[in-house]
């Protein structure tokens, strides 16, 4: 039904994405997204939709004691979930529709799973920790999906106050490594303090502060640019890998600690999120003297 080749497929991938999607989920969905665009008709929202139901799969899995198979329907429903958006940019046939099912799928799996195998565990054992378990990992992935987007509104507004303080009389350093061929941007991102643009504008690194606390952070993003792994190392997808993928398959002894593991992880990486957002709203200049120090 298509001539499209994995190149196509490939090209569809995000720029960056979680490792376990670049490592341990693409090299299958890929190839799968290939067969599915060449020999089906099926939609985004089809494939969403089909991600949802082996999700619910998991989750019964889970509620039985089938911890492997669970453990495995998830790892599945996640890569079928990774070929929609493949899917979706190869042929142009997104809809605005497909983003909230796509995210509204993400939470139902999620918590269906958590339960399922807290309760599930709970029914065979008695063990509260299990139900404990469960109930943390639904309220941090709830948590996570808020702070991102309230984040964001941070952002926004610190890149506002600072386009007033300035009289818009800059850009940012960030856009300017983002506007470079992936080559200079190593190389830029290398030595972000130097960072310049041909026209001469003021640049302005709202990451200063955290770059003169962390120097060995921008060698370390570059070297996960280089293989298309973004900087926040253990995310939500992470999490739900450890705690549906990994924990279950070494057995119902080691699921709590690996979600409390997990969840102490995720919670770090978020926080440091937060710690670098306050950094940069503290780099909005309130007087002529703090101008100065805020250009690069």
């Amino acid at each position: 039904m298509g001539g499209f080749t994995l190149d196509d497929i490939l090209a569809t991938r995000k720029p960056r994405d979680s490792w376990w999607t670049v490592f341990m989920v693409d090299p299958l969905a890929c190839r799968l997204a290939l067969l599915v665009a060449n020999h089906t008709s099926i939609t985004p929202n089809g494939l969403t939709r089909l991600s949802m139901l082996i999700g619910f799969a998991s989750a019964a899995a889970f509620t039985e004691g089938m911890l492997a198979a669970g453990a495995v329907l998830f790892y599945l429903s996640f890569t079928v979930d990774c070929m929609d958006g493949k899917i979706a940019r190869l042929k142009g046939t997104g809809t605005p529709f497909g983003l909230w099912l796509d995210y509204v799928g993400d939470r139902v799996r999620v918590v269906c799973c958590a339960f399922g195998w807290g309760f599930g565990e709970y029914t065979r054992t008695g063990d509260t920790d299990v139900v404990l378990a469960a109930v943390g990992v639904v309220v941090l992935d709830l948590f996570r999906y808020i702070n991102g987007p309230q984040l964001k509104r941070v952002k926004d507004a610190t890149r506002a106050l600072l386009y007033a303080r300035l009289d818009g009389q800059y850009v940012l350093a960030e856009s300017v490594l983002r506007s470079r061929p992936r080559s200079e941007l190593e190389q830029a991102a290398a030595e972000f303090g130097e960072v310049a643009t041909d026209e001469g504008a003021t640049v302005v690194d709202l990451q200063k502060a955290f770059h003169a606390r962390f120097p060995w952070y921008d060698r370390f993003r570059v070297f996960l640019v280089r293989h298309r792994v973004r900087t926040h190392v253990v995310s939500g997808i992470e999490f739900h890998a450890a705690v549906f993928v990994v924990g279950p398959l070494f057995g119902p002894r080691a699921m709590v600690p690996v979600s409390v593991v997990a969840g102490a992880l995720l919670l770090t990486f978020e926080m440091s999120l937060v710690y670098r957002v306050w950094l940069a709203a503290r780099q909005v200049p309130s007087t002529a003297a703090e101008k100065q120090k805020i250009l690069v």
